[in-house]
């Protein structure tokens, strides 16, 4: 099955509807399939294999992918925050590209070899005298495919390659058709290359809920949008809340439509969590886990779990908030140890999946899923007697001091509840005695007077004396994607310009290398 049928569900059950944008001006069930149809028609005679798609998420993103399922052509958005360069190198890897352009993109592509088009007016042309619109032709259930970039956070982008068969089984499992209350709107200020950026574009207009974009996120605004446009559902990356929270300054957030908030795509700190649920008390909070390779979410911590660990007085009870929740129906998880042995409730090893939505295949590497289907994460995470899962980070992230795994996220977590931290980020570095060293990046409030070693006391008064940072730096701001993910690979470049930290006694005994 295509995922074609998806569209025509949405447009044969609800044509009169608006799909994508506001009320006034945004396009119909009727009209997305429409403007898909004629765009398919235009790539159609291309030739190419893969439409590529540089532009911030709105209308034309939904109306371009649409056109390439209909096509029978791949998808590919790409970031468009990226250098020319960086764009180039991606573009090179992606079989016979046909690029459509963003408006102030251009410049980015001009020395592009693929033949290249504007997105100007691409899905208000495509829809245009929308009777008497001739059917796509069939497309087979294996032509096409989405493919997305890694974030590249800690290596080279790899280019995962998502079946039709994975994005419908995610659709199918996760969201119920017309589902949504009449009314419904989602905002969404993801971007197009991120996966919970595409698969917005599927799952909500699906559910029967309207699609508003945010293509460029800005607390003010997106507060703003969320009341004018009366918005019921949202999905925000940490940084963004974040922002939110700094904007209102402890005030509520005074958006009575608001129902649902989700969030994803990075840590979730502590601290942030706790004021959201505070600054929007009426909201259902949802945190959604996934990769890009597993096609989106397979795990969510619902609004139930959040709102019982928010009242929790028990520090275990409350710890649930760092959890990711559990599995979707049709995923399995399996932790695993190094040596590959299952480990039990409770204990850290590497997080497995198996489902039908789970891809585990790229480009150029081909699939790496194991013998039975299952897909390594590269997560850390352990899952309690109830199920629920705690990812501790990447598998590439782990500190090895003096033999001991250490998961730089829970000391970053315990350093960012400090008031005067705004944010942290703790690394290894190479040590002849212990291995490995535990290097804290360190970004202080605005007039704080944080030292060293009242960072390594606050550490150590909450975590294992092995766990605190040996080194201590500060710095003005910590590289991180537009959704939110830290750059650990661009961690040496910042740290390098560093400020000085004052030495003082390590972990070890002795003086801070900052």
């Amino acid at each position: 099955m295509s995922l074609s049928v998806l569209l025509d569900m949405m447009a044969d059950a609800r044509p009169d509807q608006v799909a994508l944008g506001t009320l006034e001006d945004g396009l119909t069930c009727a009209q997305l399939r429409s403007a898909a149809i004629r765009g398919s028609a235009g790539l159609r005679p291309t030739e190419r294999r893969t439409v590529v798609y540089v532009g911030v998420n709105g209308i034309d993103f939904s109306v371009a992918l649409w056109s390439a399922v209909l096509a029978g052509m791949s998808f590919c958005p790409l970031n468009y925050r990226l250098s020319a360069a960086q764009l180039r190198r991606l573009l090179d890897a992606v079989p016979d590209p046909l690029v459509l352009v963003g408006d102030g993109y251009e410049s980015l592509l001009a020395d592009c070899p693929a033949p290249t088009r504007s997105l100007t007016g691409f899905s208000t042309t495509a829809c245009d005298h929308t009777a008497g619109v001739p059917a796509a032709p069939p497309v087979g259930d294996d032509e096409g495919s989405v493919l997305l970039f890694t974030s590249g956070t800690a290596s080279t982008p790899k280019a995962v390659v998502l079946s039709q068969a994975n994005l419908l089984s995610y659709v199918l499992e996760t969201v119920d058709f017309g589902s949504a209350e009449p009314g419904d709107a989602i905002v969404v200020s993801m971007p197009p290359y991120h996966i919970a950026g595409l698969n917005a574009a599927l799952t909500n207009p699906y559910a029967g809920r309207r699609v508003v974009y945010l293509p460029n996120f800005d607390a003010a605004t997106w507060l703003e949008l969320v009341r004018r446009e009366s918005i019921t559902h949202a999905m925000v990356v940490p940084t963004m809340l974040a922002r939110i929270l700094e904007f209102l300054g402890g005030a509520l957030a005074e958006v009575p439509s608001l129902r649902t908030l989700s969030y994803g795509g990075a840590r979730m700190p502590r601290a942030v969590l706790e004021g959201a649920l505070a600054a929007f008390p009426s909201v259902d909070f949802v945190n959604a886990y996934g990769l890009t390779e597993t096609s989106s979410t397979i795990a969510l911590l619902g609004p139930a779990d959040h709102r019982a660990a928010a009242a929790s007085n028990d520090p275990l009870g409350r710890a649930r908030l760092s959890s990711v929740g559990r599995p979707l129906p049709g995923i399995e998880i399996e932790v695993r140890s190094g040596a590959g042995a299952l480990q039990p409730p409770g204990l850290t090893g590497e997080l497995w999946v198996r489902g039908p939505q789970i891809s585990g295949q790229y480009l150029e590497q081909g699939s790496v899923l194991d013998e039975y289907g299952w897909f390594p994460t590269r997560d850390r995470a352990r899952v309690d007697a109830e199920g629920y899962i705690y990812v501790e980070g990447r598998a590439d992230d782990t500190i090895i001091r003096g033999g001991e795994n250490i998961a730089p996220t829970e000391i970053e977590e315990v350093l960012i509840a400090h008031e005067e931290i705004v944010d942290a980020a703790v690394i290894g570095r190479p040590d002849e005695e212990w291995g490995e060293r535990i290097l804290a990046a360190i970004v202080l409030a605005p007039g704080a007077s944080l030292d060293a070693d009242a960072v390594r006391d606050h550490a150590r008064d909450r975590l294992r004396s092995s766990r605190t940072p040996d080194d201590v730096v500060f710095v003005d701001a910590l590289p991180y994607t537009s959704t939110g993910k830290l750059i650990r690979r661009d961690l040496a470049r910042v740290i390098s310009r560093a400020h000085p930290a004052r030495p003082g006694p390590s972990a070890d005994g002795t003086a801070s290398r900052g």
